[in-house]
């Protein structure tokens, strides 16, 4: 008999423990059984990762406090545990990979000893027994060069090593419950396809129940037994993989499905001859030199003989993978980092090599929006003081750039009182939003946006994405989109280039390069795109998993 390994009734979270408090989890009931995948999807906010600190005794405490219902974990009530007895069962019998495994992680210490001192605390093995173990742990999760990876500290590991590392520490004593909170979302696609398909084979050797927390039904349909549906704290929708996918009962569930970037490009763009070329570039390269203690030179290509162009009003994709050089360009275009050689040209200037003075004039015509809403934000100025700073920078009257800043604020489709508010005052979505109307401020002729959607939540991103092409139908801009999602290039570019490598290994049109991929590196990139055999938005499976065309998307989940 399967049995239940969490079982979860009537929970209700609030925010302190007063009568009339906000309630963030209301009467949410879930169970999750050995062996099985159960998917918690939602917006942020919906109370997903609130859901999974409740059952691994991890809420902040007297601010986040369980008043009502029950949290079984193999039987044992959770809630009423102590703290001592908890620490106690996170490894042994619960164990919770998070989202980005940089901040996880002891940057001060070798990732083995990591590992190890899970061990320590939780078993009576001796030194060599414990090593033993987590080099076995390490091969199991498919890691190259098991002594050296012991060894090493976080930063000298790629971000899919890191997460390798944090599910070899979570499984190391092979605990009941696995709870995975976002562990891919800052992954590109096929590292990302790895560690689903590593966690679907670990569970299947050890009999793991596994908690996986996203917000893509993309990836839920890559790795779900069953799928609970969170919004506003409360579970909306439970039902098998197959149900929810092609028979969701709730506007909510459709929509969320439906928000889900499709690999059909969108409809090209009218190629103009007489469009005028705004930026490009002629054999761009980057060298790093790195000097060891003995006094050897090391180089890394990071950037080898790109070259590009852009025309006003066109969006230009750089894809691939993280480390194959897309960033690295975008920094150099924007002089962020200064090139080794090639040719960088702006409006028809060279700027490849200006001096920090002489580029400043230039520097008004190109303009970024990070990734990261969350960091690229002043905490300490307000909404109106960050977009007016550019401009009052280079000479306009503050009154001016005030009033430029509420004009760009509409434009981007917030409140005309957000000009006097803080960036933690709004959402992740509406941040960037703010961050749009910063570089729109200077008037640039090309935007360059460096993974500025694979932040966040599907819906948000789908929303973001047609206010950058709606601007840039309207403005004229040129647009320089970064990112490792072909799913999200198909809904934005109209020419999309490859790299790998440092290297372009191939460019063209978007619906070219989308459908019918020459190289095997692009192939790859396309077969590792989550949820790639389904057709969310018509609710229902691929027969070939090429994505069929979709129809018209209904993002404005909170409308």
């Amino acid at each position: 008999m399967i049995g239940k390994v969490v079982e979860i009734n009537n929970l209700v979270v609030s925010v302190g423990t007063q009568p009339d408090a906000s309630k963030i989890l209301d009467n949410v009931s879930l169970q999750v059984s050995e062996g099985e995948t159960l998917c918690l999807v939602g917006e942020s906010g919906s109370g997903k990762s609130v859901t999974s600190l409740t059952i691994m005794g991890l809420l902040p405490k007297k601010i986040l406090v369980p008043t009502h219902g029950s949290v079984r974990l193999a039987g044992e009530e959770i809630l009423t545990a102590t703290d001592r007895h908890l620490r106690s069962l996170r490894a042994t019998t619960m164990a919770m990979i998070f989202q980005e495994p940089m901040t996880a992680l002891n940057p001060v210490v070798p990732v083995g000893k990591q590992i190890d001192e899970v061990l320590r605390t939780h078993t009576s093995l001796d030194a060599r027994s414990r090593r033993k173990r987590i080099l076995e742990m390490m091969e199991q999760v498919r890691l190259p060069d098991v002594e050296r990876i012991f060894a090493s500290y976080p930063h000298r590991l790629s971000g899919g090593q890191r997460q390798r590392i944090m599910i070899a520490m979570a499984l190391v004593l092979e605990p009941k419950l696995l709870i995975a909170d976002e562990p891919t979302t800052a992954l590109d696609v096929t590292t990302q396809k790895q560690i689903l398909s590593l966690i679907r084979d670990l569970q299947k050797d050890h009999g793991t129940a596994v908690l996986f927390i996203t917000h893509d039904m993309g990836v839920v349909a890559e790795i779900a037994d069953r799928v609970a549906v969170m919004r506003y704290g409360h579970v909306v929708e439970t039902g098998s993989l197959d149900a929810i996918l092609r028979t969701p009962t709730q506007d909510y569930t459709r929509n969320l499905l439906s928000a889900v970037p499709s690999l059909v490009p969108r409809a090209a763009r009218p190629a103009t001859a007489s469009a005028p070329v705004v930026l490009d570039t002629s054999e761009l390269t980057k060298v790093y030199r790195e000097r060891s203690m003995l006094g050897k030179v090391r180089e890394v290509a990071a950037a080898q003989d790109v070259t590009l162009t852009l025309h006003k009003g066109r969006t230009l994709g750089i894809v691939g993978e993280s480390g194959s050089g897309k960033s690295t360009v975008a920094r150099c275009i924007l002089r962020l980092i200064d090139p080794t050689s090639g040719g960088i040209r702006l409006i028809g200037r060279e700027i490849s090599f200006l001096s920090r003075n002489l580029l400043r004039p230039h520097r008004k015509h190109i303009q970024i929006i990070f990734q990261d809403p969350y960091r690229s934000l002043n905490p300490r100025l307000t909404v109106g003081e960050t977009i007016a700073e550019g401009p009052v920078n280079y000479g306009m009257p503050k009154a001016d750039a005030l009033k430029r800043a509420r004009e760009l604020l509409e434009l981007v489709d917030l409140p005309p009182d957000a000009i006097t508010r803080y960036p933690h005052q709004f959402s992740g979505g509406q941040r960037q939003r703010i961050a749009i109307a910063r570089a729109l401020a200077m008037d640039p002729d090309v935007l360059v946006a460096d993974e500025a959607v694979s932040a966040l939540d599907v819906s948000v991103q789908a929303q973001v994405l047609q206010l950058l092409d709606d601007i840039q139908t309207r403005l004229g801009i040129a647009l320089l989109f970064i990112t490792h999602d072909l799913r999200v290039a198909a809904q934005i570019c109209d020419d999309v280039i490859v790299m790998q490598h440092g290297r372009i290994v191939e460019q063209g049109p978007a619906g070219d390069i989308l459908t019918s991929p020459k190289q095997a590196y692009t192939q790859q990139l396309l077969e590792a795109a989550p949820g790639r055999g389904w057709d969310f938005a018509n609710f229902r499976p691929l027969a070939t998993g090429m994505a069929a065309p979709a129809k018209t998307r209904d993002i404005a989940l909170n409308s």
